[in-house]
């Protein structure tokens, strides 16, 4: 979740949100046109051509707003809401008077500075009073901390920025910087802090043959011999890196992908290649701050949407993707027909729309059957006072449920908590991310997918007082429990059949090679996702970003367009790490290990 300096703006109360509330609204109470229902679409089309979007988040979103433009009429199909996981909601009936509803979440947003692409996208989405558009909405945490259970001190440590800054980035000058990092944020022995710093560099200086060959097939676990350190080493540098932030299991995780993730934030907090601090967050709620002006931004550009609609299969005829079956909001079948056609849903619901006849022309696509998904959902815990915990995200490092969490009125500075929503009593919300659903628990012993909703909020509040309130503080009080809200995605649960629409997408080994490329051998379909295979190899709306613009180049080549085609900006590369990667190509084609690999 994976999942992250900005300006803070002024916002004047309800101006943006009145905009693009009332496109929203607008938009769901239109009926849809006869051609909006066979995927013609109404708007001018400047190009002639017309592309059907299938799924609404990050990666639809993203390739309807490059379509639009490139004057490409674009259709968005949506069964649910607009933004996917990266939505914020409205907690139904907690309105009182005047004010907006609770805010809720699938998760909390985190947009660190390694990321590039969605933030020339947000820039590019205009908001009231803001130079730079929605991206001058990101706000940078102080701090961060772990948080430790059993009466362990709580590690708390400011976030570097732009404090460090080397002139090199030599293997000596990180071997040092990272050091520093670990001894003073995480208090590791010496030896096992040596040890991981080493582990560090052989990555960062191990070619990219190596990386895709063996590193991609070894679990994390391994490769920092978390089995032979401390609980300490274990829980924070293997479990604590896998399962808190990407929601993978480290005895199973892809180092490839693990140490890609951790190498570019090594040079984002060492001020190399970032769009700006390592932790950003949104100063408003997600569809306040980003997705409503996104709306209404691709609204005037022409794109249609149409919400409520779920595509039930990509058809395949004469060598081409011929059309799409759709539910339409009533439960009436319908086939919606473009000249193009991007799947943008993610991987779990886009391969059951993927028909026999449309598999067999592309064997890819089957590959992505072997892409497994797991659970990280979020819940939010409504306060009545403010607790004095972070200024920024924590880290549940021993919790049992792998909690991550931030309080978030403090960084929503536009917004009066207890004026502007809810019942005048809430004034802050705790969002939490629950990575682990399939341990048990400390308060019934059973897992979170074994308890019912009312369980698991009561054990995800059991969990946070284990971890905060047990150095004779009281940090988390009950008496200061307003109300809760889990992501209602979720359902079924402490039934044996317990289900979850928003599983992320994980890491475990030799998922890289099953990865599909953004374009098919289909001439007119198109992926687009966070499982997409593009250079951030992590599931992040980062990745979804940068798929959709891989699609919209793939599909402007197929289309002969001359419209200019989308940046797509790789990790960032220090240039003075390339000459050993290059150095360990040459070893890695002898057989020899990396040259900082002491086993």
């Amino acid at each position: 979740m994976v999942s992250t300096g900005s300006s803070r703006r002024t916002f004047i109360a309800g101006t943006a949100a009145a905009t693009a509330g009332g496109a929203l609204a607008a938009g769901l109470a239109a009926a849809p046109t006869a051609a909006a229902a066979t995927g013609a679409g109404t708007g001018a089309v400047p190009n002639g051509r017309r592309v059907a979007v299938l799924g609404g988040g990050v990666a639809g979103l993203t390739a309807a707003h490059e379509l639009a433009e490139r004057g490409y009429a674009v259709t968005v199909y949506e069964r649910r809401a607009l933004g996917g996981k990266a939505r914020s909601m409205d907690v139904p009936g907690s309105a009182r008077g005047a004010r907006r509803p609770l805010p809720a979440e699938h998760g909390f947003r985190f947009i660190p500075g390694i990321y590039h692409n969605l933030p020339d996208t947000m820039r590019r989405i205009p908001f009231p009073g803001n130079a730079n558009g929605v991206w001058d909405n990101l706000v940078a945490p102080r701090e961060m901390m772990f948080a430790r259970a059993g009466g362990r001190e709580d590690l708390r440590g400011p976030i570097p920025w732009p404090e460090h800054s080397p002139a090199e980035l030599t293997p000596e000058e990180i071997r040092r910087a990272l050091t520093g990092i670990l001894q003073s944020l995480v208090r590791l022995p010496l030896h096992e802090t040596a040890y991981f710093v080493n582990r560090v560099l052989v990555f960062l200086t191990s070619c990219d043959e190596r990386r895709n060959e063996v590193w991609e097939h070894t679990p994390w676990w391994d490769f920092v011999r978390a089995a032979r350190m401390s609980n300490e080493y274990q829980r924070i540098l293997a479990v604590g890196i896998t399962r808190n932030i990407v929601a993978t299991k480290a005895e199973e995780a892809s180092t490839r992908t693990v140490g890609t993730l951790g190498e570019a934030f090594v040079f984002n907090l060492l001020g190399r290649g970032a769009d700006g601090p390592p932790d950003r967050i949104l100063n408003l709620p997600t569809n306040e701050a980003w997705i409503d002006p996104w709306e209404a931004h691709l609204r005037a550009l022409g794109v249609e949407f149409n919400i409520g609609w779920t595509v039930r299969e990509v058809q395949y005829g004469n060598g081409r993707v011929s059309g799409v079956a759709v539910l339409d909001p009533a439960g009436a079948r319908r086939t919606v027909t473009a000249d193009h056609y991007v799947s943008a849903l993610p991987v779990e619901h886009a391969r059951r729309t993927w028909s026999a006849a449309l598999r067999a022309a592309d064997p890819m696509l089957g590959r992505c059957d072997r892409l497994q998904t797991d659970w990280m959902t979020g819940i939010q815990f409504y306060l009545t006072e403010r607790a004095p915990l972070v200024h920024g995200h924590l880290n549940c490092i021993d919790s049992a449920w792998s909690l991550t969490a931030i309080q978030q009125a403090e960084h929503w500075p536009a917004r009066n908590f207890p004026a502007d929503y809810g019942d005048g009593v809430a004034v802050d919300c705790l969002s939490v991310d629950i990575s682990e659903w399939d341990k048990p628990g400390i308060l019934y012993g059973k897992t979170a997918k074994q308890c019912t909703r009312e369980e698991v909020a009561r054990e995800v509040w059991a969990q946070l007082k284990a971890s905060l309130n047990d150095t004779g503080k009281t940090l988390l009080s009950d008496s200061a429990l307003h109300s809760w809200f889990l992501d209602p995605g979720v359902d079924g649960l402490g039934t044996p059949n317990p289900t979850n629409e928003d599983e992320l997408l994980i890491h475990p080994t030799g998922t890289f090679h099953n990865r599909p490329s953004a374009s098919t051998r289909i001439p007119n379909f198109f992926l687009s996702g966070d499982y997409v295979a593009v250079d951030i190899d992590l599931a992040t709306m980062e990745g979804a970003n940068a798929s959709a613009r891989a699609a919209v180049n793939s599909l402007l080549d197929r289309d002969g367009s001359p419209a200019a085609r989308c940046t797509v900006r790789p990790m960032y590369r220090a240039p003075e790490v390339e000459p050993a990667k290059r150095h360990d190509l040459w070893r890695y084609r002898l057989g020899l290990r990396n040259a900082f690999d002491l086993g």
